[in-house]
């Protein structure tokens, strides 16, 4: 079995499992898989540009569907 981050009970684990109930509950997930060694070149473009990888993914299929509306 693997070890624990944070100790049971404690305030940080408590606020994050507070905040991944936020986020169950206000988004959807879905995986992406990429080449082996890809998904580190894409994040830090997208890092360079002062986004995270998964803004930077956001942003991308938004304006793509932007114009082809």
């Amino acid at each position: 079995m693997g070890t624990r981050k944070y100790p049971r009970g404690t305030e940080k684990e408590n606020q994050l499992k507070r905040q991944n109930e936020f986020i169950a509950e206000k988004y959807d997930r879905f995986t992406l898989t990429f080449p082996k060694g890809k998904k580190e070149v894409y994040k830090s473009y997208a890092e360079a540009n002062g986004e995270s990888l998964n803004g930077y993914i956001n942003r991308l299929i938004s304006e793509d569907i932007g114009k082809n509306q």
